[in-house]
């Protein structure tokens, strides 16, 4: 399975692993396909029983919340948030370094994604993307205004959207260009006087007692899915997912969609200037 696009990195060297970090790995992803299998279930058994349970939303987003925490314990990171998300009703504006800003994002708030179609089709997380309600969108033009009213529907709904408008994933240490085009839903009728948009900065930090490349977390260019899974699940310890939520703005205060664009790519960039960022 390949995704990603952005390719102007070559992946980390990494040494052979060892027995334990093969046996590591090993256990990782089989306590990870356990607890997918029983959120899978709790969501089956929900469902059915959602009329006794309560609200089906609060507890869809609760099981979800639930198994992302977990699921960053098991591959052997933490997450760590700075500032506050917006509940409902809006928009986070995020870059992309890998199928980890998932996890990340959905164990710190009541989130649903937007994302490449090719996710439904990732092991584990796909099958819980799609009971999540991600909205999956396709590059064909003939589904574009398709995926615009479900996108508007969805702001109209007062959901929390997540998109990631470099359009690729990379090695984390850079952001690219943000593209504008998923933005133009914030301007349409019904939503652009309302909706609050907040950039969202996504930094991964491996233990430096370990000596991993400083990239160790980011999944791009040619690297496949299922591949750089069994090397996070055998070699990370001790990591740090931080979680950078900036001041959200409100899109009626911004005169287009590329001006909005613009200020939340700064945004995400001021959060590592401190720290390792490139430009892209």
């Amino acid at each position: 399975m390949e995704t990603p696009t952005w390719k102007e990195a070559e992946p980390p060297a990494l040494p052979a692993p060892t027995v334990i970090q093969k046996l590591r790995g090993g256990i990782r992803i089989a306590a990870a396909l356990l607890v997918t299998g029983v959120l899978l279930l709790v969501f089956v058994i929900g469902k059915g029983l959602k009329s006794l349970l309560g609200p089906w939303v609060t507890f869809q987003y609760l099981a979800a919340r639930v198994w992302s925490r977990a699921m960053l314990t098991i591959f052997g990171m933490r997450p760590v948030v700075r500032g506050k998300p917006i509940r409902r009703g809006g928009v986070l504006v995020a870059n992309h370094a890998s199928w980890i800003d998932i996890l990340a994002l959905r164990s710190t708030t009541r989130i649903n994604f937007v994302s490449k179609a090719e996710v439904r089709d990732w092991p584990g997380v796909g099958a819980v993307a799609a009971l999540c309600e991600t909205v999956f969108i396709e590059r064909r033009r003939t589904a574009a205004k398709r995926q615009q009213a479900e996108l508007q529907q969805r702001m109209l709904a007062d959901e929390l959207l997540c998109i990631f408008p470099e359009g690729t994933s990379t090695d984390g240490l850079r952001v690219l260009p943000f593209k504008s085009a998923l933005m133009s839903v914030l301007f349409t009728e019904g939503v652009h006087e309302n909706a609050l948009v907040q950039p969202v900065s996504l930094i991964y930090r491996p233990a430096p007692r370990l000596s991993l490349p400083v990239n160790f977390y980011g999944w791009w260019g040619s690297m496949k899915f299922e591949s750089h899974v069994w090397q996070v699940a055998m070699r990370s310890r001790g990591g740090v997912a931080e979680i950078v939520f900036h001041d959200a703005v409100r899109a009626a205060d911004w005169p287009d969609r590329k001006a909005l664009t613009q200020h939340c790519e700064q945004a995400v960039r001021s959060a590592f200037f401190s720290n390792r960022i490139e430009q892209g």
